[in-house]
């Protein structure tokens, strides 16, 4: 399989995409939104955008299956699958704010092999596969140089469905903001690890995450040259339930201080 080439296209079915999530802001009623669960909501514009996706990502490449947020399909793949948030910050959106993104990853087996990151309201395409390094609407980047936790800017969800940490993450996020350059908190996960592959942030973490949360976003820190784990330093398997991610030199320290307070 050609990875840069099945990434084009994973780019130009992104794009539009999201030139149709874009085309449905423009007097989109709040009070249409629906409730999935506390705080997690879903739209037609959520739905739509994933139908679209299912259909072009399932022609690029036909014998992948998929996972998906909304459940628009239920196809198993056997080498293949494909890690789908088609409206990747649905909050920000229904309230008329930025972030939010189209997250995709392909998965070989368990490894993901390549990932597209689509900001739509910034016209953002951030893209990754394996050995291919990672880029930013056709230029390479990198994580930041910072080399200290102190030298720091971090990001963060906060906890907004599980609560049972959020204690310790207050306390943990107490220490960030008295020892950091700062702490940011945008609402769309893929975004935030994008951020972070291409060096605007040092560190980002949250907990209570989905896969279709961070798949893209994983494969974007890896081939940018940074490290992505849980809060107890396993690196593989990630799931979205914990995530540090960081670059490398930074990633030491951070994870010492995440795992004291979230974890010991």
């Amino acid at each position: 399989m050609n990875l840069s080439e099945i990434c084009k296209g994973i780019e130009a079915i992104a794009r539009e995409t999201g030139n149709f999530i874009m085309s449905e802001t423009e007097g989109f009623d709040i009070g249409s939104a629906e409730r999935k669960g506390f705080n997690d909501y879903v739209t037609h514009v959520d739905r739509g955008a994933e139908k679209m996706l299912v259909e072009k990502l399932g022609n690029l490449i036909p014998e992948a299956g998929f996972l998906v947020e909304e459940n628009t399909s239920s196809k198993k793949g056997v080498k293949y699958t494909w890690v789908v948030d088609p409206l990747d910050g649905t909050t920000n959106f229904i309230h008329g704010i930025h972030p939010y993104a189209i997250s995709i990853g392909l998965m070989e087996h368990a490894e993901i092999i390549a990932g597209v990151v689509h900001e739509a309201a910034g016209a953002e395409t951030f893209t990754a596969w394996k050995e291919g390094g990672a880029w930013l609407n056709g230029k390479k980047i990198v994580v930041s140089g910072a080399d200290k936790a102190s030298l720091s800017l971090i990001a963060t969800g906060f906890p907004y469905k599980d609560f049972t940490r959020l204690d310790r993450y207050l306390k943990c996020l107490g220490w960030l903001l008295n020892n950091t350059h700062g702490v940011r908190r945008m609402g769309a996960a893929s975004v935030d690890l994008a951020y972070v592959a291409c060096g605007r942030y040092e560190v980002f973490f949250e907990y209570g995450l989905n896969p279709w949360d961070v798949a893209a976003g994983i494969i974007l820190i890896r081939e940018a040259g940074g490290i992505v784990s849980d809060y107890s330093g396993k690196q593989d398997n990630l799931t979205g339930l914990e995530i540090l991610a960081s670059n490398r030199a930074v990633y030491p320290e951070i994870l010492e201080i995440i795992s004291t307070f979230m974890v010991k």
